[in-house]
């Protein structure tokens, strides 16, 4: 298994797994398959050039993805993961945890120390899956502006000193 920050020209895999998330579990995004299946080449370029997408690699076949970015945000957060997703036959190998470490592994150099992430309120594995890597609550829970009136609720993680 290998964790890739996947690059423009590696669009496909990043569509591919994208649109499997969606298409597998739409209720846990607040994007939706319809909207991204309609997306051209040069926007799936742009939705790697925008944010670092992490796909985990069995031989060649993306099994896990996430997306980091950088910014200012609640609670001290340097970045925001997004679209954290895993292939059902997949779950429970230890795919996200692989993923944050490489994200602790790049903290300092890529400023990825205070990582934050929101997750629907009623999501309990993710949920659970999070707290296990660390993350914890923060501040109120908030409604969703892609799919209201859901809400979600935002988590923060310490990257470990390295």
């Amino acid at each position: 298994m290998t964790v890739v920050a996947l690059v423009p020209d590696q669009w496909a895999i990043a569509r591919d797994i994208r649109l499997q998330s969606l298409l597998d579990d739409p209720d846990a995004f607040g994007a939706r398959y319809e909207h991204e299946v309609e997306h051209t080449v040069k926007q799936w370029r742009d939705f790697i050039a925008r944010q670092t997408v992490l796909v985990v690699l069995d031989q060649k076949r993306p099994v896990a993805l996430t997306t980091v970015e950088n910014l200012e945000g609640d609670f001290g957060a340097t970045c925001w993961l997004g679209g954290c997703w895993v292939v059902p036959s997949e779950r429970g190998r230890g795919h996200l945890r692989r993923i944050m470490d490489f994200i602790d592994a790049h903290a300092v150099e890529r400023d990825w120390t205070v990582q934050g992430l929101g997750v629907w309120i009623d999501n309990y594995p993710a949920i659970t899956a999070y707290e296990a890597l660390g993350f914890v609550t923060m501040g109120d829970q908030m409604v969703s502006t892609r799919q209201p009136p859901r809400r979600y609720q935002r988590m923060i993680r310490q990257a470990p000193a390295r």
